[in-house]
């Protein structure tokens, strides 16, 4: 191992949601998807005192630090234990080698206190097992540094999986809040946690609305510092800010945390229920609760309605990528007034998602999972003016002829709460600005 530092045919059935008009249709084939590598981008920005030490090949390590964008006097909070062809033939001991790279590491970054191994298809397809390599570090240099693992692997997962698997690792290292009997329902006792690794302007942005309604004490998970370990107990109510964090909330449900059901923070309409979702669980008063929302909503409103008359009418067509398509999809065509011709989706998980396909205009046609051939033809069928998708077909679909806007883009970008739904909008209407002044 080397160190670098810096670092199926389609078979479709129409499934009733419960709660909502829709019709989901299921498709199994060929896909096109990320790995869950990429998310260590967005994760290793936010954990300010981790490092994400991916074991994996060349391109593991040319993936992660291409999507980074890392200047090159940077030293950035995360690197790769590249298996070679030593590892692969059994002449090196991969698990020796791992702990010598460890050992080389942590000798050098100080700053290190949790280091997160982070598992790749080639691993996986070798049978290393992280797990106990975990277990066997963690003993060696805890409590200076704790040693987790979780699997990056894109084998069978999409992109934004990554940081879903990251934080259930970081809560199945949380001590156990001792079990509360008879827990206390009352709104003065209830701690709000929000879920989802948010940029810290947008993380600023909602403490100071959520102060402003007389809510206090609100934790942000994951935090800025991996060493902060929220306290999490029957008397904890949560909020997603993602939608793809499924194994995350299973955790966080074990411990006795509630989830708000609540549509995403994004756009006016969704960060608005969002935000009264959390109001009505700790009790605020109404009057003081639409006070507090008044201005930024104001501000949010006047943002966004400077690119409808670019994106209104407008066909739009999603393949699935990032499992933010269904809130992106109910922001465009609700507040923006853009034409849904299909919303492709990798999961859907029915309970996190019912509050958002409520919302969404009712006949969406919304497909779950995909067979890539089969789409691309419903897509060029379709004639759409944007086409939201992975960077596999961007480059295929603009040789086209079709405008697209890259999904990884949308999880990169600080996108959620009211002060960012002007930015959400230009993400979208900015592709057809260019176009428009291309062919100009």
């Amino acid at each position: 191992m080397n160190t670098v530092i810096p670092i199926q045919v389609a078979n479709k059935e129409s499934l009733a949601t419960p709660g909502s008009t829709h019709h989901i249709s299921q498709e199994r084939g060929q896909r096109e998807v990320f790995c869950g590598l990429t998310g260590i981008i967005w994760l290793h920005r936010k954990i300010q005192d981790a490092f994400f030490l991916v074991v994996g090949s060349r391109t593991c390590a040319h993936l992660v630090q291409s999507a980074a964008g890392v200047m090159i006097f940077a030293e950035p909070r995360f690197g790769t234990a590249i298996i070679d062809d030593r590892d692969l033939s059994g002449i090196a001991d991969a698990n020796e080698e791992l702990d010598r790279v460890v050992n080389q590491l942590l000798k050098r970054r100080r700053d290190i206190k949790t280091l997160f191994l982070v598992g790749s298809c080639p691993s996986e397809v070798i049978k290393l097992d992280l797990s106990r390599a975990a277990q066997r570090l963690n003993a060696q240099f805890n409590p200076g540094v704790k040693v987790l693992n979780y699997s990056g692997s894109g084998i069978e997962t999409t992109f934004t999986q990554g940081e879903d698997a990251c934080l259930a690792s970081l809560i199945d290292s949380f001590p156990v809040v001792a079990h509360r009997a008879g827990p206390d329902q009352d709104t003065a006792h209830k701690k709000l946690l929000i879920v989802g690794t948010l940029a810290d302007v947008v993380e600023d942005q909602m403490q100071r609305i959520f102060k402003a309604m007389g809510i206090h004490g609100v934790e942000f998970f994951p935090g800025r510092n991996s060493q902060h370990v929220p306290e999490i107990d029957e008397s904890t109510v949560y909020l997603l800010a993602q939608p793809f964090l499924a194994d995350t909330a299973k955790r966080l449900d074990a411990r006795g945390a509630t989830r708000l059901p609540a549509p995403y923070p994004l756009g006016v309409q969704g960060t608005s229920a969002w935000f009264e979702a959390a109001a009505l669980a700790m009790g605020v008063d109404d009057a003081v609760r639409d006070q507090a929302l008044l201005a930024p909503r104001q501000r949010a409103q006047t943002a966004t309605a400077k690119h409808r008359h670019l994106l209104q009418g407008k066909k739009i067509f999603f393949f699935p990528d990032s499992q933010l398509e269904i809130p992106l999809a109910r922001f465009l065509s609700n507040e923006l007034g853009m034409q849904l011709t299909e919303v492709g989706v990798p999961y859907i998980h029915r309970q996190h998602m019912a509050q958002e396909l409520e919302l969404l205009a009712p006949h969406t046609v919304i497909m779950e999972g995909q067979h890539v051939e089969r789409q691309i033809d419903r897509c060029e069928a379709a004639h759409p003016d944007l086409v939201v998708c992975g960077l596999g077909l961007a480059n295929p679909l603009e040789a086209k002829g079709y405008t697209t806007k890259w999904s990884i883009e949308l999880v990169f970008t600080p996108i959620q709460g009211f002060d960012q739904a002007g930015d959400l909008a230009e993400l979208f209407s900015r592709p057809l600005t260019r176009k428009h002044k291309i062919a100009a």
